[in-house]
C-alpha cells in the first residue's frame, strides 16, 4: 500500500521508497490509534470523531479519512488494536483460556475474558457493532472470534450446525446486550459469566441436544 505524499517523512532514497513508506504508514497509524485511545479514555467514545482525532493527533482531517475511511472504520481499527493482546491470550496463552485445557473449559474461559473486555471497553465495542451490522459480522475481529469458538465446538464434538451455533453463542457476548444487562438490569459481570458457563455446558459437547 502506497502512502499519500502528505504523510511521508524525510527524503526518499533510491531503492528504499517503498520500505520507508510502509514504515512511515505504520508509525502514523499507531500514532493516530494512540491518540484515539486517549480521546476515548478521557472523554468517552462519543467524543471520538474524525475531526477530534485529527486535532488531537495534529494532522489534517484528510489524513484520518485516508487511514480509516470513516468513523466506523476507525472504531474497528481501534478495536483490532486493543483486541490483539486478547487474541494472543486465547490462542497462545496458558490454559484454561489458551491451549492445554479441554475445549469446553476453554470456551467457558473465553466467554468470561470477553465479558471483562466488554466491561472495560464496552462503549467502544457497542459503537463499532452499531456502526454497521453487516460490516461487524464480516470484520476481522469478529471473524477471529468466530473461528476460535467454532474450533472449540468442533473439538468438543458438538452436534448440529456449528456455524449457526457459533453465531448464537457470540450473540450472548454482544456489547450492547452485555451493557444492557449490567447497566439496566443490574446483573454483575460474574452473574453473566455464570450464565455463559451454564449455556456453554448445555449446548457444547457430544451430549448436547
Amino acid at each position: 500500500m502506497r502512502v499519500h505524499p502528505a504523510d511521508r517523512v524525510g527524503p526518499e532514497l533510491p531503492g528504499t521508497a517503498e520500505p520507508a513508506e510502509r514504515a512511515d504508514a505504520a508509525r502514523n497509524r499507531r500514532r493516530l490509534l494512540d491518540a484515539a485511545q486517549e480521546l476515548v479514555r478521557a472523554h468517552g467514545v462519543d467524543a471520538l470523531t474524525m475531526d477530534a482525532l485529527a486535532k488531537r493527533a495534529g494532522v489534517g482531517k484528510g489524513t484520518v479519512f485516508r487511514r480509516f475511511g470513516n468513523r466506523t472504520g476507525l472504531m474497528y481499527a481501534l478495536l483490532d488494536h486493543s483486541e490483539t493482546l486478547a487474541q494472543q491470550a486465547f490462542i497462545f496463552g496458558p490454559p484454561p483460556l489458551g491451549p492445554g485445557a479441554p475445549p469446553i473449559d476453554r470456551l467457558v474461559a473465553f466467554g468470561r475474558a470477553r465479558l471483562l473486555d466488554i466491561q472495560v471497553e464496552g462503549e467502544l465495542h457497542r459503537a463499532a457493532e452499531l456502526g454497521s451490522s453487516e460490516h461487524h459480522y464480516s470484520s476481522k475481529p469478529y471473524r477471529v472470534l468466530n473461528t476460535h469458538v467454532a474450533m472449540l465446538l468442533r473439538d468438543a464434538a458438538t452436534p448440529g450446525d456449528i456455524a449457526l451455533l457459533t453465531d448464537t453463542l457470540l450473540a450472548a457476548l454482544g456489547a450492547g446486550l452485555v451493557l444492557h444487562q449490567i447497566r439496566t438490569l443490574g446483573y454483575t459481570r460474574e452473574q453473566i459469566g455464570d450464565n455463559w458457563e451454564a449455556l456453554v455446558r448445555r449446548v457444547a459437547g457430544p451430549g448436547a441436544q
